[in-house]
């Protein structure tokens, strides 16, 4: 790898780097234990409730934290969970929900976080297999739960933690913390189940210590004060004066906090740097999301790609509505794209740090824009403490300019273990086997790598296709159109063709503007028709001819993970579907 920016830090702080992972290890202790015992810093702010139309929103300390966590903690012995049992977390952002993982990690149980947005089915899946001992839910999900007991046997109770723990142990109460190995299992995590049934990801506790580095570089140096917690062989970097100060950083991501997102990107690694982050119980919109930049003066936050675009759409200038303080803005899930990667530059104020994880290995590639430069459309370089590459279909480790799968190895560059790898699937060693060859995990992920390092995301291998012998990533042209002032999102996926084998067919969510137009408009079918055309011919001006899609379907909105992906595999089989009933 070469160096060409005068402000590139990376080899340095890559080859410098060491991991150091104690024997012992509690995430609940490392994120609130520690901070609320400690008679500076337990009276400071660990999370924020955000209020429309207060100022202040609702405040927690690392004491109350901490008491409210010791009081759960008692009243599940004695509803009879043990260390190494599953305790389920079917929570929204708010209070209650930091409290509960603080409760289930400090015994030493296995925390497993299920979305809200679950169906009966979804929860059913996931508390059956996993044999979750204990549900802990508020007054929107108890209802849900509650009649799942009878097919799940293993769920000997369902617990409202906004009103049950009320009335249990005095707040007082002494709960003594267990000790843990860092190699304890900490958090099982359900993949989405795009294939098959979904897999439980088992994250141990020396998976926080992992994820830390991503955490900082990706947010810019977060915390630099507490760095003691990052261990290096030697600090790297000495720009100081450039280097944001860790007692005013404040952190916010609408990402679930029963995602990889929500949990490990952001509500734990704040705590764990005893700095507040703001909770929101709501659904997300461009309006309330800079509405709580500006409120609670945000400086660090995780935005997804599909909230970016929304942003971008609704307050091209945001900065004349709003006072922003961002000093880091990490985006997962979908690549970024130049046209967002140029508005946060440009209008938010802060260079957009692209980050590329897994449920099972997070936090492994990404950009710090404080020390390397980041590129736009690139996802990156790999972290310090991860040796990532790129194998293609035979297993040979692919040179740069080469297509492949981003694969990541279970040693670092010095041969120790890398601390962010999951234990394994739950029940489920097959699956675990067949994620590995040798000490090589694979992601399921097709890119590229230059001579630099970067990483260039060209998309799942089962979102990649041929059209007329040509291999299309959807990536590239979903970009494209996003910059036409008629799109707020697209999807682009194959349709199956008997002369190309498929062709390329985008579906598009029409903006605001072009919503408002067509509504005025004598023809709306006349609209459609010239919008299809224009943005054909927006495609095809950019990338090339083989790229631009054959059929637009517009749609009043994608289909989406809980997580902020595009579900493009409900598009293709709709495709597919279409196409067989036609014949």
């Amino acid at each position: 790898m070469s160096v060409s920016h005068p402000n590139d830090a990376y080899l340095h702080l890559h080859r410098s780097f060491g991991w150091e992972v104690p024997a012992q290890f509690n995430m609940a202790e490392a994120c609130c234990g520690r901070w609320a015992r400690s008679p500076q810093h337990a009276a400071q702010t660990a999370v924020i409730e955000h209020v429309a139309g207060q100022a202040q929103g609702r405040r927690w300390t690392f004491k109350q934290l901490q008491e409210a966590a010791n009081a759960l903690s008692l009243q599940l012995v004695e509803l009879g969970v043990r260390a190494g049992e599953r305790v389920a977390i079917v929570l929204p952002q708010r209070f209650e929900t930091a409290v509960a993982y603080m409760a289930v990690l400090q015994m030493g149980a296995v925390a497993m976080p299920l979305s809200m947005l679950f169906g009966a089915e979804a929860l059913a899946f996931r508390l059956q297999d996993s044999q979750a001992k204990v549900a802990l839910c508020d007054e929107v999900s108890a209802p849900v739960l509650r009649p799942l007991q009878t097919a799940c046997p293993s769920l000997q109770a369902v617990f409202n933690v906004t009103t049950d723990l009320k009335k249990g142990p005095h707040k007082l109460a002494r709960f003594v913390p267990v000790t843990t190995l860092a190699d304890a299992p900490a958090v099982l995590i359900y993949t989405s189940g795009t294939t098959g049934n979904p897999k439980g990801a088992l994250i141990p506790h020396r998976a926080m210590i992992g994820n830390l580095t991503g955490f900082v570089c990706s947010q810019n140096w977060f915390g630099f004060d507490a760095l003691a917690g990052v261990s290096a062989k030697r600090k790297p970097g000495q720009a100081s004066s450039t280097l944001p100060a860790g007692s005013s950083a404040v952190f916010w991501s609408p990402a679930d906090w029963a995602w990889t997102g929500g949990l490990l990107d952001a509500l734990m690694p704040s705590l764990y740097f005893g700095r507040p982050i703001v909770a929101f119980n709501g659904r997300f919109s461009p309006e309330i999301a800079f509405e709580i930049l500006h409120t609670h003066a945000v400086t660090h936050s995780f935005l997804f790609p599909t909230a970016l675009k929304a942003m971008m759409k609704s307050f091209p200038q945001p900065r004349q509505h709003y006072k922003l303080h961002l000093q880091a803005v990490m985006s997962a899930g979908e690549a970024v794209g130049d046209a967002v990667f140029a508005y946060c530059r440009d209008q938010m104020g802060v260079v957009v740090n692209e980050m590329f994880g897994q449920t099972e290995i997070n936090y492994v590639v990404g950009n710090c824009h404080l020390f390397w430069p980041a590129r736009p459309g690139s996802m990156g370089r790999s972290y310090p403490g991860h040796q990532v590459a790129v194998m293609d279909s035979a297993g040979r480790l692919c040179a740069p300019g080469e297509s492949g799968e981003v694969v990541v190895n279970r040693l670092d560059m010095h041969g120790q273990p890398d601390p962010v790898f999951f234990l394994g699937y739950w029940n489920n060693p097959k699956a675990t086997q067949d994620k590995y060859s040798g000490d090589w995990c694979h992601t399921g992920d097709v890119a590229m790598q230059d001579a630099q390092g970067y990483f260039w995301y060209q998309g799942r291998t089962d979102d990649m296709f041929k059209a007329a012998g040509y291999r299309i990533g959807p990536g590239e042209i979903e970009n494209c159109l996003v910059k036409h002032a008629a799109v707020a999102n697209a999807a682009v996926v194959p349709k199956p063709d008997a002369q190309r084998g498929a062709l390329v067919k985008a579906y598009v969510v029409m903006s605001a503007d072009c919503l408002h137009a067509r509504a005025k408009a004598k023809d709306p079918d006349a609209f459609d028709a010239q919008t299809r055309q224009d943005l054909q011919q927006h495609v095809r001006g950019l990338l090339a001819p083989y790229e631009y899609p054959k059929e637009i379907e517009f749609i009043a909105q994608l289909p989406m993970t809980t997580t902020g992906k595009v579900q493009r595999r409900i598009l293709r089989l709709q495709e597919e579907s279409r196409v067989a009933k036609a014949a």
